[in-house]
């Protein structure tokens, strides 16, 4: 899969995060192992993809195919990560979470643009 591809299905991952923090309850009791390992089991493929994506967009601002710097799309990755546990444990003020979402759309924007482009 291709950067171009692995950004567009994180964005796709992003929508789905954002519903499900808007529209879910928080968990009951946060510590129920059995809620921790239905999120691990859901979130494992977004991480894996998380990883791959931060590899192929380094490589690809050091081939100057993008113009982000390296910050941005490490920065980026962690929030997207921090982005997953709010959507599950749903413990963090909404305009926290709605900064950390426009974050990420900036850049993974900005990145699909570039790469459209080219």
């Amino acid at each position: 899969m291709n950067l171009l591809e692995q950004t567009e299905k994180l964005q796709q991952y992003l929508i789905r995060l954002k519903d499900k923090f808007e529209y879910s309850d928080p968990p009951e009791n946060k510590k129920d192992r059995e809620f921790f390992l239905q999120v691990k089991q859901e979130t494992e493929p977004v991480y894996e993809l998380l990883n791959q994506w931060e590899q192929s967009a380094l490589e690809a601002v050091k081939n100057r195919e993008v113009q982000v710097h390296p910050h941005q799309v490490t920065s980026t990755r962690e929030n997207m990560e921090l982005m997953l546990m709010h959507s599950y444990y749903i413990d963090a003020r909404r305009k926290r979470y709605m900064e950390l979402n426009n974050s990420i759309h900036y850049v993974l924007d900005q990145i699909q643009r570039e790469l459209s482009q080219a």
